[in-house]
């Protein structure tokens, strides 16, 4: 015999009190749990990869944070700046209170150097895979407008001509205007920036009338040299960046003449004509170092899913809007099919005296360790 089952044979039984309050803690529970499983991060997908740069890329990088995290929004960028030498000395020595994920020195020479540290004392590779380069630039001198004419009458510029007015000391003595006191000449600390060491590299060059070598270096004429130039320049600061911010500051009578990146000389140009009143003039001289801005993906506790995210980030930087952006701050970019002029905001079109798209200059590559390690050992001996 069977038995049909029909709605009606339902009975519902009324919760009690203490059931319904159950089902309640239940039913918050649930919610609770699926809230904190959306926001939770999930592992390989959500990173934070920490970028140490020098000073000469704050400010586009800073620029470009944001987009990126618009186009990645599971990879949390963190921007550490440091000079080029001190990027390289961090960390090989460890002096970070944090772990750096990308290194992206002024020059793809501060890389070979680390890595060949890194390879003495510790063995195998220091980063994942071979560096790119991510922008590029080169030194230039720049001078205030008027005392650039004194010190340069031919219009050009003269290694020779900034050491005679080192040994002067004063404009007076060039032909300048007495009231103009001492001739201030600027650098970076050849021992903690790159732009210093190439800047050494270049007036030893000029001294010698070839590439220096790590045996002609050591002549008496050169030690003369550095010796002169450290006497002369007072306090110099650790990056690029930081010293144009200086010489603008400074202005006149305390910051005469300088060699720095053309990079930030283009994009700071419009605050030394705000601030002084003025702009700066620019000098090309030859030849030149072309200095390459190249990222490397670090080892050191650095799992395979950050080094995954940093990879999405140089990928990312070497895209022609991105490169764009760095044209806008005064870089040249890696990819050689993008004109100058016609990006908008371009410095190269707001007549910056002295600019030039294509300066008749021979660039030369960066010399290699070892004539930059000596470079830094007779500075720190000059005296």
């Amino acid at each position: 015999m069977s038995t049909t089952f029909s709605p009606k044979n339902l009975q519902f039984v009324p919760l009690t009190p203490a059931q319904k309050q159950k089902n309640l803690f239940i039913s918050l529970g649930i919610s609770a749990l699926s809230i904190a499983l959306a926001i939770a991060p999930i592992p390989g997908l959500n990173q934070k990869i920490i970028i140490v740069t020098g000073t000469e890329l704050q400010e586009p990088l800073q620029a470009l944070q944001e987009k990126f995290k618009q186009t990645h929004p599971n990879i949390q960028l963190e921007l550490k700046f440091q000079g080029s030498q001190d990027i390289v000395n961090r960390y090989i020595d460890n002096k970070n209170d944090f772990t750096p994920t990308v290194l992206i020195p002024a020059n793809a020479e501060s890389l070979k150097e680390l890595q060949t540290r890194w390879q003495s004392q510790n063995g195998g590779d220091a980063f994942y895979e071979q560096p790119r380069a991510i922008a590029k630039t080169m030194l230039v001198g720049i001078a205030w407008a008027e005392r650039g004419k004194v010190l340069f009458p031919k219009g050009s510029f003269n290694w020779n001509r900034i050491e005679q007015a080192m040994q002067a000391g004063n404009w007076q003595a060039l032909g300048g205007n007495p009231s103009w006191g001492s001739f201030d000449f600027v650098t970076t600390d050849p021992t903690r920036s790159n732009s210093g060491q190439l800047t050494l590299a270049l007036w030893a060059q000029s001294k010698l009338g070839t590439a220096p070598t790590a045996q002609n270096l050591n002549s008496p004429n050169i030690a003369a040299l550095f010796g002169l130039v450290k006497r002369s320049v007072y306090q110099p600061p650790s990056s690029t960046d930081t010293l144009l911010k200086e010489f603008i500051t400074r202005g006149e009578n305390d910051a005469d003449m300088g060699i720095v990146y053309e990079s930030v000389v283009l994009y700071r140009w419009q605050q030394s004509a705000t601030t002084q009143g003025k702009p700066y003039q620019i000098y090309y001289f030859s030849p030149t170092i072309e200095t390459i801005s190249t990222a490397a993906i670090a080892k050191r506790n650095i799992d395979n899913s950050q080094a995954d995210a940093a990879r999405k980030f140089i990928d990312f930087l070497t895209q022609p809007e991105q490169q764009a952006v760095f044209v806008q701050y005064g870089f040249r970019p890696v990819a050689n099919n993008l004109d100058l002029k016609a990006i908008p905001n371009s410095p190269w079109n707001q007549n910056i005296p002295g600019a030039e798209v294509k300066p008749n200059v021979e660039a030369i590559a960066s010399p290699n360790n070892e004539i930059l390690s000596e470079i830094k050992r007779l500075w720190e001996r000059a005296n």
